[in-house]
């Protein structure tokens, strides 16, 4: 017997990854994950969404994106690709590989930066003509981390809890 030949490829997992944990957030608007990798041994670092800090209530802090500053949720939310760097439990990032579902801020792009990531994988680029993400561009140029837009073959990943057929 030969092996299968249709399994999914290392990115597609990973992407994967980053989608599923997207689920986790609680942000009505805008569900964002990350997947940190060993881009050696592909092993798996570390994993975030976009949600509040720990130990913050998710019923106690608003979620709206307009009004009074402190009134929305930007003041509050740690966003996935923070929150995969912060959720590391003592594994060196230096050299790794990002995967996240949404291009990454400016402020994570210096986290990014700090930690050592080299590489971005992401899936969507939905604020590329923001302040944010211009700038999130040219530091991560100037710090030598690479980023590319994700690229498949394949329309999507099926999870099943049950396999009654």
């Amino acid at each position: 017997m030969n092996k299968r030949k249709d399994y999914i490829s290392w990115d597609d997992y990973f992407m994967g990854l980053a989608l599923l944990s997207s689920m986790r957030s609680k942000d009505p608007s805008s569900q964002v994950g990350a997947c940190i990798v060993d881009s050696e041994t592909n092993r798996i670092l570390s994993v975030g969404y976009n949600g509040l800090p720990k130990n913050c209530s998710d019923d106690e802090y608003p979620w709206m994106k307009e009004g009074e500053t402190l009134e929305t949720k930007y003041p509050y939310v740690v966003h996935a690709e923070l929150n995969a760097i912060l959720n590391n439990r003592g594994a060196i990032l230096e050299g790794s590989k990002l995967y996240t579902t949404l291009f990454p801020c400016n402020e994570c792009a210096k986290a990014i930066i700090q930690s050592g990531i080299k590489e971005i994988v992401y899936l969507s680029d939905k604020h590329s003509e923001s302040a944010e993400v211009k700038a999130s561009k040219k530091m991560l140029t100037s710090a030598g981390v690479d980023f590319k837009q994700f690229n498949t073959s394949i329309d999507a990943i099926e999870l099943k809890y049950r396999n009654d057929k």
